[in-house]
């Protein structure tokens, strides 16, 4: 006998519990109804200040979404997404049964494996072919990506330098950043000392200060070979983030697979002036979602240890079939 729906979907919501989010806020909520896999925001995990339009927790949700598809799919799933304008976000439906194929379980390895790292780069740059294949991975989830050229580049870490600035003078943003970053992280979200590097790298673009000492040895080297880009779509409303969380997920999966290491900036998007300068980086053709910077990983050194993850009871529910 083949696994049930409900526990195919159950797992494919528990694989989900490894997405990336903003600050590892993890904002989102599933239920397991019938055959059917549906996705909730959960506001009360949302950076209000950082975030107070929600495009962040709506894109991590999307992030979720598609992890959650890479789990359904190794588990042998067809399945279809239904998008509605509000919640639930999506509602994916489960909708035939067969043997896995061996690329659906590669991805969920993948997945098992990927992370954020914030250590330098190495001074190896990212292949051409493997950045047409991010970039395809990109638009496969319903998003593009524009690859920044030098004086972008230099551009891009102005604006950074300036919403770094802003954020560090602004009293709740600060205190908003407390409660997530820092420390050992007992309750299974937010950013644990030991994903934060001990100082600041010296480099063009700035990592973000978070204003906690962390224990990760970033490196000694620079961003020369790192290449700068911007996840960007057609659309500012809320269906538009979603597909930019999944097209972010695909990206990272095509990234870890090709060695590649993705780390989200988030603080450009942030603001309004900052994200109206990058729409203008784009020539005013699409909608900045994510600025994302890409390297290769450095083959020697292991990488920051997994963050902290909500216990799957906390953010999965099973509603029992009707009588």
């Amino acid at each position: 006998m083949g696994p049930s729906v409900t526990d195919a979907l159950a797992a494919a919501a528990d694989a989900a519990r490894l997405a990336p989010s903003v600050h590892n806020t993890q904002p989102w909520r599933w239920v397991v109804r019938g055959d059917t896999l549906e996705l909730y925001a959960v506001p009360q995990r949302q950076l209000q200040e950082q975030d107070p339009d929600g495009r962040l927790m709506i894109l991590s949700c999307g992030a979720a979404l598609h992890h959650a598809l890479v789990g359904l799919a190794a588990e042998g799933w067809e399945h279809r997404v239904e998008r509605p304008a509000g919640e639930p976000l999506a509602v994916v439906h489960a909708e035939r049964h067969a043997p896995a194929d061996p690329h659906a379980m590669q991805r969920m390895q993948l997945l098992r494996v990927r992370h954020t790292d914030r250590r330098v780069v190495s001074d190896e740059p990212v292949p051409p072919d493997v950045r047409d294949a991010l970039a395809e991975a990109a638009r496969h989830g319903g998003a593009r990506l524009h690859v920044l050229n030098r004086d972008q580049v230099l551009q891009l870490a102005v604006m950074i330098e300036h919403s770094g600035e802003a954020q560090r003078h602004d009293e709740r943003m600060r205190a908003e950043t407390d409660e997530w970053v820092g420390g050992d992280r007992p309750e299974g979200t937010g950013l644990p000392d030991a994903v934060i590097p001990a100082e600041l790298p010296l480099t063009t673009v700035a990592e973000r200060d978070f204003g906690v000492t962390g224990t990760l040895s970033a490196g000694a080297g620079h961003d020369s070979a790192a290449a700068y880009a911007i996840l960007y779509g057609d659309g500012d409303e809320p269906r538009d983030w979603l597909l930019a969380g999944e097209a972010l997920s695909h990206l990272w999966l095509s990234a870890t697979e090709h060695g590649a290491a993705v780390l989200p900036l988030s603080s450009p998007v942030e603001l309004d002036f900052t994200r109206q300068a990058l729409r203008r980086m784009l020539g005013e053709l699409g909608y900045a979602y994510l600025v994302l910077r890409l390297g290769t990983a450095d083959p020697d050194h292991a990488g920051p240890p997994h963050t902290p993850r909500l216990p799957a009871e906390q953010v999965i529910e099973i509603e029992p079939p009707s009588a």
